[in-house]
């Protein structure tokens, strides 16, 4: 997939999808493309991260893509079938995918670097919850 990451920054936008549909066999309208990207967009940049295209993976496993949608022809095309690898082997195509483009180490420290942030804010809540039960109970005796 990210071998038509022409930007070369971890990411698929609307112009590289493009040429990816097209290398693909399924060529896409300009409304089409964007539609693709809207479905999986968790954080509305407008482009397809690592996360987002597991997502189309996870949808189609699950079968909750339209038959006549991009996204359905992009899993059915894709050189990995979902019904036998699973996401996992999704992950890993992907992953292949980014460490032949040059940004792979980069795209790679933003992964981690965003876990690592999941798990830091949701320990600094688990310490808020604590610290406001604590309190709590100060004014319930």
């Amino acid at each position: 997939v990210f071998r038509y990451d022409a930007g070369k920054d971890g990411f698929i936008d609307l112009m590289e999808l493009k040429l990816m549909m097209e290398k693909l066999g399924a060529p896409q309208t300009h409304l089409g493309l964007k539609n693709m990207i809207k479905e999986v967009d968790e954080d509305l940049d407008s482009k397809l991260s690592f996360r987002e295209f597991l997502l189309i993976f996870r949808k189609a496993a699950a079968g909750e893509l339209q038959e006549d949608s991009g996204l359905h022809a992009l899993a059915r095309l894709s050189e990995i079938d979902v019904s036998t690898e699973g996401v996992k082997g999704a992950k890993n195509f992907f992953e292949a995918k980014v460490r032949q483009g040059s940004g792979a180490s980069r795209f790679e420290e933003e992964i981690k670097a965003e876990q690592e942030e999941k798990k830091k804010q949701a320990e600094e809540l688990k310490q808020r919850k604590a610290a406001f039960k604590e309190l709590q109970s100060t004014f319930t005796q």
